[in-house]
């Protein structure tokens, strides 16, 4: 088992930033891919970012891209997703996953492991 704790969300406006951070414990971190997901209200889970066990290969939705960056300290059991020029539609709630295979993935039913997500509301 991994047990999966987001932070970092809040109300920001139009352009800022924020850092999200996922605390794992449980099972080895290192041995897991991790990955970000949003969800709106009415809507599917949405792929936002992962990385794979050593941090040297990610992946992006194209929503994101260049504005967010995903990383991983596998001393610290966390993971990261720093997220630049925020915009109204970045709000959602996020929520962090784990997948215990070596392949990156971009389907939520990949993740066997979820946290309970942060909320994170962008202003105009």
């Amino acid at each position: 088992q991994v047990q999966l704790v987001e932070s970092g969300g809040g109300l920001v406006q139009a352009g800022d930033f924020l850092r999200l951070s996922c605390a794992a414990s449980g099972r080895i971190f290192s041995r897991y891919i991790m990955g970000w997901f949003r969800q709106v209200p009415g809507k599917e889970r949405e792929f936002v970012a992962v990385i794979n066990w050593s941090g040297d290969s990610t992946y992006y939705a194209d929503s994101v891209k260049g504005r967010f960056t995903i990383s991983r300290d596998n001393a610290k059991n966390t993971v990261y997703l720093q997220m630049n020029s925020l915009k109204p539609e970045d709000t959602a709630v996020y929520y962090c996953a784990a997948r215990g295979t070596r392949a990156l993935a971009q389907k939520a039913y990949e993740y066997e492991y979820w946290g309970q997500g942060t909320q994170v509301t962008v202003s105009s």
